[in-house]
């Protein structure tokens, strides 16, 4: 179900044709870039925090992580990722297929500033076996952003 709002979602800016499901699973990224045919950090991993009780998404690079300090300065709280379990029902998505696509009314989203160093990304499409080939161009137009964030380390 969540694929299908994800990709009806995209059909609204022209994007569904770039949609990718596999026989295999995505839903880390390692295992997203082996089903793609990438590197690891080309896949656009969404992630989900809690600020202020409403629920944002973070879309990074594959190869980064949350850097706490750089993450307070921006959004003047702790990063506190929302609970495996209420993720489906804030956000929309289930874990291993969340993305910025088709989301809940009120969900938050930020691009981080380490996927700007690549022409293409693979984010997720709303399942544990999918993901969609954009440009960030298309990431920007298809996530409806909030702002651009600079809240990663590579790992």
């Amino acid at each position: 179900m969540s694929f299908e709002r994800a990709k009806e979602y995209l059909k609204e800016y022209g994007l569904e044709n770039k949609v990718m499901e596999f026989p295999v699973s995505s839903a880390t990224v390692e295992d997203a870039a082996k089903a793609v045919g990438c590197n690891e950090e080309e896949i656009a991993k969404t992630l989900s925090f809690i600020v202020e009780d409403k629920p944002i998404l973070i879309v990074v690079s594959g190869d980064c992580k949350i850097d706490n300090s750089k993450y307070k300065a921006e959004f003047h709280k702790k990063a506190k990722m929302i609970p495996f379990n209420d993720v489906e029902e804030l956000i929309g998505h289930n874990v291993g297929g969340v993305c910025p696509f088709g989301v809940n009314p009120g969900v938050t989203v930020y691009l981080d500033n380490s996927l700007k160093r690549f022409d293409i990304i693979y984010p997720a499409c709303g399942s544990s076996n999918s993901a969609v080939k954009l440009t960030i161009e298309e990431l920007e137009k298809a996530s409806n952003y909030e702002k651009w964030v600079d809240v990663c380390k590579t790992m």
